[in-house]
């Protein structure tokens, strides 16, 4: 360690030449950031690993048979948007998740009101989201919203769109 010419060096604590009655004296522990930990194998004896593959590749995940890069699209985006029509948070956020007819539908639904929160404050519970593709390109989901003693049924259909292909929302209906 070393230390700055301009700062004189900080006290050092003085050493106790005895310990406690009774015990011995015992130098003070010196703290270290990381343990000392002996290695079994130095890492220049080790084999080189050519065939070496990570643990979690993410283009098998993408390229698996079954897997959809779809799964929980429609649930995430469920939650986000009867948050939004409930008035939990501000339909800007979705901005960026519809196309411009989707919020102007959206927008419409907020000013109306049509998942108003209940006096008592209660938080809306949602019911599972059903979704289904009538092509590869669209997503079509609706999920039932309880409110109080209230229930609602939100319907929406996701889209990709743009040059990277994200999903948007193109349509809105709450009822």
């Amino acid at each position: 360690m070393t230390t700055c010419p301009n700062r004189p060096a900080p006290p050092v604590p003085p050493v106790p030449a005895a310990g406690p009655p009774g015990r011995p004296a015992v130098p003070p522990a010196v703290l270290s950031a990381r343990p000392h930990r002996p290695r079994a194998v130095s890492r220049t004896c080790r084999a080189p690993q050519t065939d070496r593959r990570p643990r979690h590749p993410r283009a098998t995940c993408a390229a698996a048979p079954g897997h959809d890069p779809r799964a929980g699209l429609s649930t995430r985006f469920a939650h986000q948007l009867v948050e939004v029509l409930t008035g939990a948070r501000p339909s800007g956020q979705l901005l960026r998740h519809t196309t411009l007819d989707g919020y102007g539908q959206l927008a419409a639904l907020v000013r109306a009101g049509t998942l108003r929160r209940t006096r008592t404050g209660e938080r809306p519970r949602l019911g599972p989201v059903h979704d289904r593709s009538p092509s590869p390109e669209a997503v079509e989901a609706c999920v039932r919203v309880d409110l109080g003693t209230r229930h609602h049924v939100v319907a929406f259909r996701l889209e990709p769109r743009g040059p990277a292909g994200q999903w948007q929302c193109t349509a809105v209906e709450a009822r």
